[in-house]
């Protein structure tokens, strides 16, 4: 099955990743990396309580991350990784203006 990720950024910038045949990120690989790159990136939670869902942080993350990072092969390479491993979908779209994640 093929897995895809859409990014959608502000100004109809768009990013499409194919999810590579590479064996799969463990889920707790991807989750730690996610982690370091919202502490990394300054990202704020969305919600007033302060809990991260991992969709909000895929969120958080994709949005600081910004045309600059994703068009960075290396580390678009494990961002797709970590986004695939974490939500577990083959179909994720992450619509920053909107503030979506949706499968």
């Amino acid at each position: 099955m093929r897995s895809q990720i859409s990014v959608i950024l502000d100004k109809g910038v768009e990013f499409n990743f194919n999810v590579g045949e590479a064996p799969p990120m463990p889920h707790d690989v991807a989750r730690t990396w996610l982690d370091s790159q919202f502490t990394a990136l300054d990202c704020e939670p969305l919600r007033a309580s302060g809990k991260v869902l991992t969709a909000d942080k895929v969120l958080r993350v994709t949005e600081a991350a910004g045309a600059a990072l994703l068009g960075d092969e290396k580390w678009a390479a494990a961002y797709v990784q970590a986004v695939s491993a974490a939500l577990a979908k083959p179909m994720i779209r992450i619509d920053v203006p909107a503030m979506a994640v949706t499968y």
